[in-house]
C-alpha cells in the first residue's frame, strides 16, 4: 500500500505536539511522516525555557527525542532549514539541497522574537530570548557583565528578567507600554505588579521607547529614550513579542493573515487544501495565538483533517495563570471588559496586603466575562470554572473577590458540568477524566499519561489531583495522596527516598522519581523535605529556585515589601551589651522594634538593601538568624525558673537556651515551636506548644502537639517526671518521627488527630520502639544538630549571594516609594489616606 507522505516542518512545541497525535492515532500506519526542524536541538518545553538557568539540563526539557521519533517510524531530519515550497509539484526544498515530496504538508514554523529596528539593535552585547543557543549566549556574556536590561515587559519579558536575575545581574525592564503585561491586566493591575516586581530588586521602567542604543560610560551599552532619558547597562536582551515565522509560507504565495501569519480556516487549511498550518505562524480569522494551549488544539484539528474527521478549531481561551518571580498573576477571558456591550466591571484593590481583582460580567450580573488577578491565584480556579462553563454567578458577583488573602471563592467539582474544562493546554474535560478512570486508569499517573493533563502549562495540577481523588473515592478506591502531577509519591514516601537514597537536589529527585518539570505544589515540598534531611544551605544553587520569598532573602516579608530581622535569643536571655546592640542597629536603620510572643526581638521595616549591612551588624555582635523565616523551629519560651522564682523548682532558661541550641535551624513540615515552664503554674504556656515542658519535683513532663491559631488545641501529656537527657532524647525522636510522616504544612496538632492508633500509638514508637526506629531516628537528629549554620553568617561571606539583596537596580539607594508615619515614637507604613499627605520630597 501506498503510504500518504505527511512532512511536518518545524519541531517546537506545537510540531511535537502534532507528531504525537498522529503516532497515536489509529491510521498511523497508513503515514509515511517526515519531521524537518532548524534547530540541532529537537523539541523541547519552552513554557519553562527558564528553569535552564535553574540547572535544568536540555535533555530534562526534552518533549521528543531523534530516536523516539524513528520508533515511531518517522523520519528526522534537524539542524536543517526548509527553504522553499514548490506548491504545484508539492514538494519541500531543504538549505542541503535535498527535496521531500508531499502528499500533505503541515507548517508548524511556530515564530520569532520581535526586536524593535532601533539603531544600535545588533550590537555585540544584544541578545534574544527563544531558543537554548539564546541562552547558551546569555549565560556566557553575564560572567562578565553586572547589570542587564529586558526590552519587554510582557510575559516572556519578565520570564527573560527572572533569568537574568538569577545569573546575578542587577536586571531592569523597559516596556513600552504604561503598564507590565498590558495583554494580560489593567492599569491597575499592572501598576500593582510592577510595585511587587520592583520590591524584588528589578528595576520597572514603562512609558519607555527606546530610540537608539550607543556606548555607554559606565557600561557597555547607553539605552537613549525618546524622551531623552538614558539607562546604562551591560547587556539588553529583546523579548517585546513575538513575530510568525511566515516567510516560508509567503515567499511560495500562500493566503496571509493581515498582520501576518498563514491564513486558516476553522480546519486548519491554508489557502491551499494540501498544506495545514499550526500554532505561532497560523492566523485564525487574522488571530495569531501565542500560547500553547491553542496550538495544541490545531494540532489534534489538523489530523481530523488529514483523516476526514470533523474536528474545527473554533478559537481558543487565552486564560492564564502564572507566578513570575514569585508574584502570581491570573487572566481570563475578557479583561478589560471591551468585547461584550454593557459589560459591568467589579474592582478589588488592596494596597496594604497587595493584591488586585477585578470581575468583568454580563450587563445583568449573571455570567463571568473575565477576571485579572494580581498578587493572589488562589481564586483563580473557580472563576475560570465560571467562565468557561457559563455558569451563573451568586446574587452578590463582588462576593468572589471582596475576600481575605488565601480565602479564596470555593466551587465544588460536583458544582462542575461533566464538559468543564480541566486542562486547557490539552482540551481535557472533567468528563474525560472520569471516563478515563471509570476504564480502568484510575490513578493519578494513569490519568496524566491517559489524557495528557497538567503536562502542558501545569496550571491544572491541583485541580486534576483534587478530581482524581474525588472519583477514587465515589468509586471505592483507596485515594491515592500522590503529592502531585509531577510525583506519585506523598510527601512522607518523598521523604523516605530522599533520605534512604541520599538525594541532596530537586532536579535529581525529578529525574528518578518524577516526570515533567515540577510546579509550585512540589516544589516547595521538596525544599522542605531536603532541608528537614540534609540542612544543606538554603541559597545553594540547587536549592534557591525551590524557595519561597521569605527563604529566598532570609527574611519576613511585610505588607509594604520590607522585611522583618529576627536575630535569635535562644530562651529569652540576652545580656545588657547585646541589648543596646539591638537597639542601636534599630536606631541606625530606623526600625520599628517589638518583643514577641516568643520572646525575641523583632525588627520591623529593613529595606532589601539593608539587610546585609544589618545583619553584618548583628553577626559581628555575636548574634545567629532566628530563621523566623522558615517552616522551622522557632522559639523555645521560658519562664525565669528555679534561678529566680520562690515557686520554681527546675531551671527553666538553662534548658530552653540548651533546647533551642539544639534543635534551632531545623526544617520541618511546619513551623515548631516550644516552651517550658518551671513549675505547674505554667508561666510560659507549655501547654499550647508544639512541645512543652513542665518541671516537676522529679524532672520534667513532655506535653506534645499544643498549638493556638484558628484551631487551638491543647497538648497531650506524653511522658512524666523525666530526666534531661531522656526528655531530650525523646523529643529528638518525637520531631524526626514527626518530619518523616507528616503532611506538606501539617501542624504537629493537626498529624497527630490523624495519626492512626493517636497517642497510644506514638507512644509506643517512640517510649518502646515498637517499630525499631529509634537508632536511625537518633542518628538523623545527631546529623542535623551537628550540621547547623547560621544561614545569615553563611551569606555574608558570599559575594555572589549578596548581590540578591538590592532594593534598586543599579544603586544600593532604599526604595523611594515607602512611607512612614511616627507612632509613639517609632516608625510603621504610612496608610494610603496618610500618603496622600507626606510631601512627595518626603516620600
Amino acid at each position: 500500500m501506498n503510504k500518504v507522505k505527511i512532512v511536518v516542518i518545524g519541531n517546537g512545541m506545537v510540531g511535537h505536539h502534532f507528531l504525537e497525535q498522529v503516532a497515536a492515532s489509529s491510521r498511523a500506519q497508513e503515514f509515511e511522516v517526515t519531521v524537518v526542524g532548524e534547530e540541532r536541538h529537537s523539541a523541547y518545553d519552552r513554557v519553562h525555557l527558564s528553569e535552564y538557568f535553574q540547572g535544568k539540563s536540555a535533555a530534562a526539557l526534552t518533549l521528543g527525542t531523534a530516536e523516539q521519533y524513528l520508533g515511531w517510524g518517522f523520519k528526522v531530519k534537524l539542524g536543517v532549514k526548509a527553504t522553499q515550497i514548490h506548491r504545484d509539484e508539492q514538494q519541500v526544498t531543504l538549505a542541503d539541497g535535498a527535496t521531500l515530496a508531499y502528499d500533505w504538508l503541515i507548517l508548524a514554523t511556530g515564530s520569532f522574537p520581535f526586536v524593535p529596528p532601533v539603531e544600535g539593535h545588533d550590537r555585540e552585547g544584544c541578545f534574544t530570548y527563544r531558543t537554548f543557543d539564546d541562552l547558551d549566549a546569555i549565560r556566557a556574556a553575564a560572567k562578565g557583565a553586572s547589570t542587564g536590561v529586558v526590552v519587554g515587559g510582557g510575559l516572556l519579558g519578565l520570564e527573560a528578567a527572572n533569568a537574568l536575575r538569577q545569573l546575578n545581574l542587577d536586571t531592569a525592564v523597559v516596556e513600552f507600554s504604561p503598564r507590565l503585561m498590558p495583554a494580560q491586566v489593567d492599569q491597575e493591575g499592572g501598576e500593582l505588579l510592577g510595585s511587587m516586581i520592583a520590591s524584588l530588586g528589578v528595576q520597572v521602567l514603562t512609558g519607555r521607547a527606546t530610540e537608539r542604543i550607543e556606548d555607554g560610560i559606565s557600561a557597555r551599552h547607553c539605552m537613549v529614550f525618546k524622551d531623552g532619558k538614558k539607562h546604562e547597562t551591560d547587556m539588553i536582551v529583546f523579548s517585546a513579542g513575538i513575530r510568525p515565522r511566515d516567510e516560508l509560507a509567503r515567499a511560495s504565495g500562500l493566503e496571509m493573515g493581515e498582520r501576518g501569519g498563514v491564513a486558516i480556516d476553522n480546519y486548519c487549511r491554508t489557502s491551499d487544501p494540501r498544506i495545514l498550518a499550526i500554532g505561532e505562524v497560523a492566523a485564525w480569522h487574522n488571530c495569531c495565538f501565542g500560547l500553547v494551549a491553542p496550538g495544541y488544539q490545531m494540532a489534534k484539528v489538523a489530523l481530523s483533517t488529514l483523516t476526514a474527521g470533523e474536528l474545527a478549531f473554533t478559537g481558543a481561551d487565552m486564560s492564564t495563570k502564572l507566578k513570575l518571580m514569585g508574584v502570581d498573576v491570573g487572566a481570563i477571558g475578557d479583561t478589560q471588559g471591551t468585547q461584550t456591550a454593557g459589560a459591568k466591571v467589579y474592582r478589588y484593590l488592596d494596597q496594604v496586603h497587595r493584591y488586585y481583582r477585578k470581575l468583568v460580567v454580563t450587563a445583568d450580573g449573571q455570567k463571568l466575562l473575565g477576571a485579572i488577578l494580581v498578587g493572589d491565584n488562589s481564586y483563580y480556579d473557580p472563576l475560570l470554572q465560571y467562565y468557561r462553563n457559563r455558569l451563573d454567578l451568586p446574587a452578590e458577583p463582588q462576593s468572589l473577590i471582596v475576600k481575605s488573602a488565601g480565602d479564596a471563592p470555593v466551587l465544588g467539582l460536583d458544582a462542575l458540568p461533566d464538559t468543564a474544562t480541566i486542562c486547557s493546554c490539552h482540551n481535557v474535560s472533567k468528563g474525560d477524566i472520569i471516563c478515563c478512570m471509570k476504564s480502568g486508569k484510575a490513578s493519578l499517573g494513569e490519568v496524566i499519561d491517559h489524557t495528557r493533563a497538567t503536562t502542558g502549562c501545569g496550571g491544572c495540577a491541583a485541580q486534576v489531583k483534587d478530581l482524581v481523588q474525588k472519583q477514587q473515592a465515589a468509586m471505592g478506591m483507596e485515594v491515592s495522596h500522590a503529592l502531585c502531577a509531577h510525583f506519585k509519591h506523598s510527601r512522607q514516601e518523598l521523604e523516605h527516598i530522599i533520605r534512604v537514597e541520599g538525594v541532596h537536589s530537586f532536579s535529581a529527585l525529578l529525574e528518578k522519581h518524577g516526570q515533567g518539570l515540577g510546579c509550585d505544589l512540589c516544589k516547595p515540598v521538596a525544599a522542605n523535605i531536603l532541608a528537614s534531611v540534609w540542612n544543606d544551605y538554603a541559597l545553594n544553587d540547587e536549592l534557591v529556585s525551590l524557595q519561597d520569598t521569605n527563604d529566598a532573602f532570609l527574611a519576613n516579608m511585610q505588607k509594604d515589601g520590607t522585611f522583618s530581622v529576627v536575630p535569635r535569643i535562644a530562651g529569652g536571655e540576652i545580656t545588657p551589651e547585646k541589648l543596646i546592640i539591638i537597639g542601636e542597629v534599630a536606631r541606625d536603620f530606623g526600625l520599628y522594634t517589638k518583643i514577641t510572643g516568643g520572646q525575641r526581638i523583632d525588627m520591623f521595616g529593613a529595606k532589601l538593601n539593608q539587610l546585609p549591612a544589618i545583619w553584618q551588624r548583628l553577626v559581628d555582635a555575636g548574634f545567629e538568624t532566628g530563621q523566623a523565616y522558615g517552616k522551622s523551629v522557632r522559639t523555645v519560651k521560658s519562664c525565669v525558673g528555679s534561678n529566680w522564682c520562690r515557686y520554681g523548682v527546675q531551671d527553666s532558661v538553662g534548658l530552653s537556651i540548651e533546647i533551642e541550641n539544639r534543635y534551632k535551624g531545623i526544617r520541618s513540615p511546619h513551623k515548631l515551636k516550644f516552651a517550658v515552664s518551671g513549675c505547674t503554674r505554667e508561666c510560659a504556656e507549655a501547654q499550647s506548644k508544639d512541645f512543652g515542658i513542665i518541671a516537676t519535683e522529679k524532672g520534667w513532663n513532655l506535653y506534645f502537639a499544643g498549638n493556638g491559631g484558628m484551631r487551638p488545641r491543647h497538648a497531650d501529656l506524653f511522658a512524666q517526671d523525666l530526666d534531661k537527657d531522656t526528655l531530650i532524647q525523646t523529643i529528638d525522636r518525637l520531631m524526626i518521627f514527626y518530619i518523616r510522616t507528616a503532611d506538606k504544612l501539617q501542624r504537629t496538632a493537626r498529624w497527630l488527630e490523624n495519626l492512626d492508633g493517636g497517642l497510644d500509638y506514638l507512644r509506643k514508637v517512640i517510649l518502646q520502639d515498637s517499630l525499631g526506629l529509634n537508632a536511625d531516628l537518633d542518628t538523623q537528629m545527631a546529623h542535623l544538630v551537628a550540621s547547623y549554620h547560621c544561614e545569615w553568617k553563611e551569606s555574608l561571606s558570599d559575594p555572589k549571594r549578596l548581590a540578591r539583596f538590592r532594593q534598586c537596580i543599579n544603586s544600593d539607594s532604599d526604595d523611594p516609594t515607602l512611607a512612614y508615619v511616627q507612632e509613639r515614637g517609632q516608625p510603621r507604613p504610612a496608610t494610603l489616606a496618610e500618603r496622600e499627605k507626606i510631601p512627595l520630597a518626603a516620600v
